[in-house]
């Protein structure tokens, strides 16, 4: 009887086990999923995270971004957008939260979080250690092999086209450039910077653009003088930015007169 118990116990006990194994693979997934979606964080945390914005590793006309570290040790890069105009903060911020924080590629920076503060807005993305692409093809003392600078063009490709025909809502993301184009620690593409990315319905061919454009020499005539955008464009900025791999040089020299470009 005693060896009966002991076995039902036993069963019950491998029963319990099987159960907690099979909620905590649960547990498992559903903190992936957790992980996978942006998180909002506060003014406070994000000043954790960088150390009260200690280390900056760069700035441009949307903003200045920082380097940080999660409490789990992630390496972040948070850029806190500009605040001179609100209103085009708020777009910026929301073209940003609706285009990259519903994508998730291989070749694209993934959004950890933001922060919507009432004076301050800033998006966390991951932390790319080898900076972006134009500093490996317009400055000399930095170095890369052919080989790589192949795998960058492949990888930006991919994650256009992943942009343009995977998404449930196409994006165009209006400001392919090198400086847009971040490296990994092995030289891994990924593009970055979407405050001038669209959703575009797949049904609508072109989309209104108003506002800051990005830069001259990437975008085509056509769009520039009618204000109106389809994802062909960031296909042009893509050719221009291959030009450019090719040649290891800009294609805008800025030392010449407007008129000999």
């Amino acid at each position: 009887m005693a060896l009966l118990a002991f076995g039902k116990c036993g069963d019950a006990r491998r029963t319990t086990l099987n159960s907690w194994s099979e909620n905590a693979t649960i547990e498992r997934v559903l903190n992936r999923i957790a992980e996978e979606k942006p998180i909002r964080f506060t003014l406070q945390q994000l000043g954790g995270f960088t150390h009260n914005y200690t280390t900056r590793l760069g700035s441009g006309g949307f903003g200045t971004v920082y380097k940080g570290q999660l409490p789990n040790g992630v390496l972040v890069a948070m850029k806190a957008l500009n605040t001179g105009d609100k209103k085009l903060m708020e777009k910026q911020f929301k073209a940003e939260i609706g285009t990259i924080g519903r994508t998730f590629h291989a070749n694209l920076v993934r959004l950890y979080g933001f922060c919507y503060d009432s004076i301050f807005r800033a998006l966390v993305h991951e932390y790319m250690d080898k900076g972006s692409l134009d500093t490996y093809l317009f400055d000399k003392s930095h170095t890369i092999a052919w080989e790589k600078l192949h795998e960058i063009a492949i990888g930006t490709e991919k994650a256009l086209s992943y942009l343009h025909h995977e998404c449930e809502q196409r994006i165009i993301h209006y400001d392919i450039k090198p400086a847009n184009i971040l490296l990994y620690h092995n030289f891994t593409a990924k593009v970055a910077d979407f405050v001038l990315a669209k959703l575009c319905n797949r049904k609508n061919t072109h989309v209104s653009m108003s506002g800051r454009r990005g830069m001259p020499v990437y975008t085509t005539l056509e769009i520039l003088f009618m204000g109106q955008v389809t994802y062909k464009c960031d296909i042009y900025s893509l050719g221009i930015l291959l030009f450019e791999i090719a040649g290891r040089r800009s294609i805008y020299d800025e030392s010449l007169e407007e008129d000999e470009h």
